[in-house]
């Protein structure tokens, strides 16, 4: 589902706005690194509290918008912008390594990330593409 614009999209280091589901069906929105692991999207997460985790963990749904910079835009201002609609899965560990793979691409090479000693082994997200849509050649 992910060609190759929106796989350069989510690699190119723009934020990614994740959208859940919160227990009254409102959305909780939170910002977050997003990388990809084959056909899904990866997040990592030190703290299994976070409100993004208990939503998730409740109900998978999951939305994610990212603004598409190096993508081009409409010609009257508004940048293309990739949404991602799919369904979240949550796996105990690996978020140090993933965070510090991430932290390549939004901190910058070289860098060494979580800045901690022995961080805690942490959870990641893994999202399986539903539907891809916005404004792009990933809509086309």
């Amino acid at each position: 589902m992910l060609n190759d614009a929106a796989r350069r999209v989510i690699e190119s280091g723009a934020l990614a706005h994740v959208v859940t589901v919160n227990e009254d069906g409102s959305p909780q929105l939170a910002v977050a690194w997003v990388g990809l692991d084959g056909d899904e999207l990866v997040s990592a997460h030190l703290d299994g509290r976070q409100m993004k985790l208990r939503n998730i963990r409740r109900d998978p749904r999951v939305a994610l918008s990212f603004e598409a910079e190096a993508e081009g835009d409409n010609g009257i201002g508004m940048r293309n912008y990739l949404v991602v609609h799919g369904r979240a899965r949550i796996t105990e560990g690996g978020a140090p390594e993933l965070l510090n793979r991430l932290a390549q691409t939004y901190v910058g090479p070289g860098t060494s990330f979580p800045p901690m000693p022995n961080p805690p082994p942490g959870f990641v997200v893994h999202i399986t593409v539903d539907r891809v849509a916005g404004m792009g050649p990933w809509s086309e």
